[in-house]
């Protein structure tokens, strides 16, 4: 049986490829279309055309890249790995919610509990790391009760 945090990190991979095959198939679509882009004979209008496809073109590799760059954290995570104080590929529960540090998937429901999984860069988790269970730490002006850490 699998654990919940190996729950929680396969709920985050689905959430990376399911990004990188939007990005594919939005840079397939943008690439068909360019391709079936016919030279028209109003200079200014097949100019403008040019100019958005390149546009979404640049933004799919960003999106593209963004999906590889999860993917990436991902790899760097063993989600069968123990924790003892808040880091990178834990999950911890704390006054505030739980939290699984990885990437920023975000709400994930499992069993009628509610996790949040976030990337370390976001504001929550640069305030949690390093914590230990018993750790109170301020965020928002708000009191957290690290609860645990597995």
């Amino acid at each position: 049986m699998s654990s919940l945090k190996e729950i929680l990190y396969e709920e985050c991979l689905h959430y990376a490829e399911s990004r990188l095959k939007n990005a594919e198939a939005a840079m397939d679509e943008a690439q068909d279309s360019a391709n079936s882009e016919t030279k028209s004979t109003a200079g200014d209008k097949h100019d403008t055309a040019r100019a958005m496809m390149q546009l979404a073109a640049e933004q799919n590799a960003k999106h593209l890249a963004e999906a590889r760059k999860l993917q990436q954290a991902l790899k760097q995570i063993d989600p069968k790995s123990k924790h003892s104080k808040v880091e990178v590929g834990c999950l911890v529960e704390t006054s505030n919610g739980n939290y699984y540090l990885s990437i920023s998937a975000g709400k994930i429901e499992l069993e009628g509990d509610i996790y949040f999984a976030i990337s370390p860069s976001a504001p929550i988790a640069q305030v949690l790391l390093g914590a230990k269970v018993g750790d109170i730490r301020i965020f928002n002006g708000n009191s957290i009760l690290v609860k645990s850490i597995s």
